[in-house]
């Protein structure tokens, strides 16, 4: 099954590191303003939804959903909800962090949705990628230069990190202490993170 990549109305500073995450086969969601992104990103859209607040309403042969403006879902869970009810179950988010820190937030929570749901899904942006860690082991690669994790679903217990240069074993992480703030990767190692339950935001954060 192809990757559903859902592009969002957030700054993109940087779209060369952001295109390093495409792939060939990749189908391409737009959301709204989102749509300034798709000359700088290369790839144009497959799928165009929005309410057009924030965007003209293009002109276009590309499939198009106008959303009503009053709605429960914003225009980038939508494109979500969307693409899994045409059957997409890994995602890339793109463009839904950065400028409005409750759009950031609301799009963060999607990645919890999704992993709920069995779905795999990592949102980029211009510094760095976060994905969810729950029932699988994550890895970070030395090619980052530091990561965290998070507490964003009311804690995890039983939290190891190995290869890293502050370990854990056992630990508990809530949302209400910075513990797995900004740690790095020993040289030449791979950092591995797991925990026993619970869920945790996990950022890489590239090299500048």
């Amino acid at each position: 099954m192809r990757r559903c990549v859902i592009v969002g109305g957030a700054a993109i500073a940087r779209p060369d590191e952001i295109k390093k995450y495409f792939r060939g086969d990749d189908f391409f969601i737009y959301c709204d303003c989102g749509l300034r992104h798709a000359s700088v990103l290369g790839r144009g859209p497959e799928l165009i939804v929005g309410d057009f607040d924030s965007h003209e309403r293009p002109v276009t042969d590309v499939e198009t959903i106008v959303l009503p403006h009053e709605k429960d879902d914003t225009d980038t869970e939508f494109a979500v909800k969307e693409a899994l009810r045409r059957g997409f179950r890994e995602f890339l988010l793109v463009g839904a962090a950065g400028g409005r820190l409750d759009h950031t937030l609301g799009n963060l929570s999607l990645l919890l949705w999704l992993d709920g749901l069995g779905a795999r899904a990592l949102l980029v942006d211009d510094y760095s990628e976060m994905e969810i860690v729950s029932r699988s082991e994550a890895e970070i690669t030395d090619a980052f230069a530091y990561f965290s994790l998070l507490a964003v679903d009311g804690g995890a217990r039983g939290v190891t990190v190995t290869g890293a240069k502050f370990p854990l074993c056992g630990a508990e992480i809530s949302c209400e202490h910075s513990l797995g703030v900004s740690n790095e990767v020993l040289p030449g190692e791979r950092a591995r993170v797991r925990a026993e339950s619970g869920r945790l935001l996990l950022v890489r954060v590239r090299a500048e």
